[in-house]
């Protein structure tokens, strides 16, 4: 049997790029999806796409840094499934490029740091404890390898945050099965990537399942870098 059997994963952000891309690598595992985008439309082509595997989904829908519609979409997951195994805090959202990175003003930061860093610590709250009561849980935050560019510099400072709080929860949670890692897909052709990017979105498979499919009690608070495990 497939470790994730039956085990319900949420990814964030899972109406294409990236998270479409995880949601078809866990259900090829047998894992059920939760499907998350900011409007139910947006959801349908994933849902379609995993239709051809033998799992459950369920769709939800909100936008992320509206504190309103993420209390209501989580609320769906607890009602209607129970809980949460495996969470993939996925979905972010990109500063504006600026030439001079004093020219950036606060307001771009608290947008940037709204998305990636304080919606994110939520999706945690929302469903780490519950993991941790079960002995058994599985989170993924989606990192990236951003450098040496200080035009999006609320972006990649957003990212490094969250590295250290993957850090800080893996320390906390340390020796409760309930493991947490990041994940830098690698620089990918998608929408927040850009078109000039170096790799297709989906050789972010295998290696953006790897830290989903770890061994009980291993590996936590580290950064698994996909393109490390893309297939030649």
């Amino acid at each position: 049997m497939n470790k994730l059997q039956n085990k319900w994963a949420l990814i964030t952000g899972s109406s294409r790029g990236i998270g479409q891309q995880i949601a078809l690598g866990l259900a090829a595992e047998g894992c059920n999806i939760v499907v998350h985008a900011s409007t139910l439309e947006h959801t349908q082509t994933t849902l379609a796409l995993l239709s051809s595997y033998p799992v459950q989904t369920l769709a939800v829908a909100g936008e992320l840094g509206n504190i309103a519609e993420e209390e209501a979409f989580t609320q769906k997951i607890i009602q209607d499934i129970g809980h949460i195994d495996i969470l993939y805090n996925n979905a972010a959202v990109m500063s504006t490029w600026d030439d001079n990175v004093f020219n950036i003003n606060t307001s771009e930061w608290h947008r940037v740091f709204e998305v990636n860093v304080f919606s994110m610590v939520r999706m945690c709250n929302a469903f780490i404890p519950a993991m941790r009561q079960r002995g058994w849980g599985r989170v993924v935050n989606l990192s990236s390898g951003i450098k040496d560019t200080p035009q999006l510099s609320p972006y990649s400072v957003s990212k490094a945050a969250v590295d250290k709080y993957t850090q800080d929860l893996a320390a906390q949670l340390r020796s409760t099965n309930v493991l947490v890692n990041a994940l830098d897909p690698g620089w990918l052709k998608t929408d927040l990537g850009g078109e000039f990017a170096d790799f297709e979105v989906d050789t972010v498979l295998p290696g953006a399942i790897v830290p989903a499919l770890l061994d009980d009690f291993t590996t936590s608070g580290i950064i698994y870098h996909a393109q490390d495990f893309k297939i030649l």
